[in-house]
């Protein structure tokens, strides 16, 4: 039996804060989520159950705007299993090919209940399934986890509004305005077909925290970014987790639907705007933003030389497989990878004047 968790919205983190500069500032005592998560990791790497000793990567700051933050995980793209061949966005779970019931249940470091008494939030899930946490043993960065509900149920790589509101409610449990949540849908270099999100601390701050937006539709908090890579966002405090996860489920269904894959990466960040914000906006965290990035389809077991686009590349932090592209890569070279992946200009134009008039009759 696994350690629980115990939560409720009473845990949430309402007023975290970015210190000025790249790093990342704590600006308390790590909650009692950060304590478990990077414990029950750690304990894991010091015992062996990791593919390899994930120890401090270098790590540069690739010159430009968009301030990319580059990374050197060699062992990562040596040592990781193999990615499974997806050949459908809507493929269907296979019990023979791996999943997350055959892990070693060592890897498990603790299940997320949540604790519903006395709220009264509109939209709030009650869904009965369980959130296991267990370690990425192929991992990005510090602390690399996956975040898989209810194993036992089998569900394929399709986010559910319950899969979405937990993985907001992990970054408003954690006191660290580096810790971030992300998904990558079949199709969008998910390398198992077993629905999950990914949890890891990056310390250093990503464009996405304060990039500028456009409203779409701001009463369920659906924005447009208005920076590259092209993209949408929704913001949340802790007191519209649950309707926000709906309308974040209504946009996936509806890409799921259209056959077209998509990345999410959820960060603490600051609220929406749609200019430079002023230094005490800039630097407030106490939200959270969720990217959700429409893409073109990758299908087959598929490598990009130099790096993958998926979940972490589009939100700006990029792991680098071999030494010499991580230390010769420009920002316009990273642009013009991601560029290859995302949808044509008038394509996303389309997709954005659907999802607005589907979130507004929804």
């Amino acid at each position: 039996m696994p350690l629980q968790f115990v939560y409720s919205t009473q845990d949430f983190v309402r007023d975290v804060q970015r210190s000025s500069g790249n790093r990342l500032g704590i600006a308390s005592l790590p909650a009692k989520f950060d304590t478990i998560v990077r414990a029950g990791w750690t304990d894991r790497m010091n015992r062996g159950l990791f593919r390899y000793h994930l120890g401090d990567l270098q790590t540069r700051i690739l010159s430009g705007p968009h301030g990319y933050v580059a990374q050197l995980n060699i062992q990562r793209g040596i040592e990781r299993r193999k990615p499974q061949e997806i050949l459908s966005i809507q493929q269907e779970f296979n019990a023979k090919q791996f999943n997350f019931n055959k892990i070693n249940p060592e890897e498990i470091i603790f299940e997320m209940i949540k604790d519903g008494e006395g709220e009264k939030e509109e939209g709030q899930l009650h869904e009965p399934c369980g959130m296991v946490v267990l370690v990425n043993v192929s991992p990005l960065e510090f602390g690399h986890c996956l975040f898989v509900p209810d194993p036992s149920r089998c569900f394929p790589q399709i986010l559910t509004s319950f899969t979405i509101q937990v993985g907001i409610e992990s970054v408003l449990l954690s006191t660290d305005p580096g810790f971030r949540v992300g998904f990558n849908s079949l199709g969008a270099f998910a390398s198992v077909n077993h629905l999950h999100l990914h949890g890891y601390y990056l310390d250093h701050e990503l464009k996405i925290e304060s990039m500028p937006v456009k409203p779409l539709v701001p009463e369920k908090g659906f924005y447009r970014l208005l920076d590259f890579p092209a993209g949408f966002l929704f913001y949340t405090e802790s007191e519209r987790v649950g309707k926000v996860a709906r309308a974040i489920c209504q946009v996936t269904d509806f890409l799921v639907d259209g056959n077209i894959a998509h990345n999410l990466f959820l960060t603490r960040g600051c609220p929406p705007c749609d200019r430079t914000q002023n230094q005490k906006d800039h630097c407030s965290r106490k939200g959270v933003r969720i990217a959700v990035w429409p893409r073109t389809s990758c299908f087959g077991a598929k490598e990009e030389s130099a790096f993958n686009v998926a979940l972490c590349e589009l939100a700006g932090h990029l792991p680098f497989k071999n030494k010499e592209d991580y230390e010769l890569t420009t920002e316009k070279d990273v642009i013009d990878v991601i560029q290859r992946y995302l949808l044509p200009d008038a394509e996303f134009q389309t997709l954005e004047e659907q999802l607005t008039r589907h979130l507004m009759d929804v």
